[in-house]
């Protein structure tokens, strides 16, 4: 199969390691009310180590590895009549989504991604709905409407 040939924005990168972070000091905050917990009523000790252990390593993949290899793999392209999807890091998963299946286009954009100057498309199939995660705001407008139009025109030949 053909890989897509279209990349999402790098910044998305570091809106990734942004919420890695945010979840990662969610994480952090937990642990430490069972350092606490475990001090308070002596528990085992291998307990804190066991969690600071933990807290780290998802400090690490979710700060500084995963959103590299993330975008790396991230690919997309739109096509006359259909959407092709490329994502993951270890498993690979590729969907093919044709034109006339698509019900629904929307754009998305949540406090980080607004910060960075990125939007996602979310476009909606009687099945689920898939998205392209960070473009810029201008690209994802673009292509929304490029696909809304794409997916009309598709429609009207049934």
């Amino acid at each position: 199969m053909i890989e897509p040939q279209e990349q999402i924005d790098r910044k998305a990168i570091v809106v990734w390691r942004w919420s890695g972070f945010i979840s990662s000091a969610v994480s952090a905050l937990l642990a430490a009310a069972v350092f606490y917990l475990a001090h308070r009523f002596h528990w085992p000790g291998w307990i804190p180590v066991v969690l600071a252990a933990g807290v780290l390593a998802e400090i690490v993949l979710t700060v500084l590895v995963m959103p590299e290899l993330r975008w790396k793999r991230w690919r997309y392209e739109v096509r006359e009549d259909e959407i092709m999807l490329q994502q993951g890091v270890m498993f690979v998963k590729r969907t093919l989504i044709p034109m006339v299946r698509i019900q629904h286009v929307d754009t998305h954009q949540g406090p980080l991604l607004r910060a960075y100057g990125l939007a996602g498309i979310t476009f909606s199939t009687a099945a689920g709905s898939h998205q392209i995660p960070a473009l810029t705001s201008e690209t994802a407008e673009v292509l929304r409407v490029r696909i809304a139009e794409l997916a009309k025109v598709s429609h009207e030949d049934l």
